[in-house]
């Protein structure tokens, strides 16, 4: 099971009962943090979710909704206990902004690993999730997100027994070695298991505005995450303007990128309540979702 947690939906600056952006990405009982904006904490204390586990954390750009809750974070995940390497991926000035703020909190008992603006796709958490990025078109540098969660082959009692592979090892090849060696003879995990099954994909696209190559960063999308800080149809020259989009804009990205289902996120201060302009996304996308503060979305491998 994969959840998908979000911990706040505002942007620009946090609102009575909304935090400010940030999304978990939680499977097999550890966590990807998106962004960590203002209350991203006190949000995860509300759902009981715990700082240990939090393996990696994706900041989309260094505007202050999108970060300023990290240097708090980083001290709690410390105080839990925490002392194994914790990776931070950003955009183009991520080193210089994260070092700024751990002045803030310069001794932690774990490692932090800086990756900036990564070119090329990226295995994390034990190479079990294939992170791939995306440059948006903002007022800042700006990375999208997508995230390809793999899925583990059947064992397949065929091809073990035409390659010989003796029983005791069967189970450790499944799912303990890549491969083992016996008198002298590799045996390798593909040598048990058949083919690749399809994996669950969810991208994220968290401040933006539309452009030609999003459908197809974030095709086929099981799930897509998108910002939509201007509800309504005529705010549109505010969007352009403000490198942001509008829920109709976001809606035609979801559409063009035949995305299973999309959830709306990053709404703007003057949008109290952006559920009475759903029917702008849904006239164009109707596996639209609203989005707010612990919304929680649950997504399983196909059967």
């Amino acid at each position: 099971m994969i959840d998908i947690l979000l911990l706040g939906c505002g942007g620009g600056m946090p609102m009575p009962g909304r935090f400010l952006s940030a999304s978990l990405l939680m499977y097999k009982g550890r966590k990807i943090l998106i962004d960590c904006g203002e209350g991203t904490q006190v949000s995860m204390r509300m759902c009981n979710s715990g700082f240990k586990t939090i393996d990696v954390i994706c900041i989309s750009h260094i505007h202050g909704d999108h970060i300023v809750g990290l240097p708090g974070l980083l001290g709690t995940i410390g105080n839990s206990g925490r002392i194994e390497k914790l990776t931070i991926i950003g955009p183009e000035g991520i080193t210089k902004a994260v070092n700024g703020l751990r002045t803030i909190v310069e001794w932690l008992p774990y490692e932090i690993d800086i990756i900036e603006n990564p070119k090329e796709s990226i295995d994390i958490m034990n190479e079990e999730v294939k992170v791939s990025f995306f440059e948006a078109d903002h007022s800042a540098p700006c990375l999208g997100y997508s995230f390809y969660i793999k899925r583990t082959p059947k064992f397949d009692l065929d091809s073990a027994m035409k390659n010989n592979v003796p029983k005791n090892l069967w189970n450790i090849l499944q799912k303990k070695s890549e491969s083992v060696e016996v008198d002298g003879v590799i045996y390798e995990r593909n040598m048990v298991m058949g083919e690749e099954r399809k994996g669950i994909k969810i991208s994220f696209i968290t401040d933006s505005r539309p452009s030609i190559e999003i459908p197809d960063f974030i095709d086929n999308s099981d799930l897509f995450i998108c910002e939509g800080t201007y509800g309504s149809d005529d705010d549109i020259e505010k969007a352009v303007k403000n490198k942001h989009m509008t829920f109709r804009e976001a809606a035609q990205l979801a559409c063009e990128g035949k995305v299973k289902n999309m959830i709306l996120t990053h709404f703007g201060t003057a949008m109290s309540d952006p559920v009475l302009y759903e029917n702008n996304a849904k006239e164009v996308f109707k596996d639209t979702i609203i989005g707010y503060d612990r919304l929680k979305f649950s997504m399983d491998f196909d059967k």
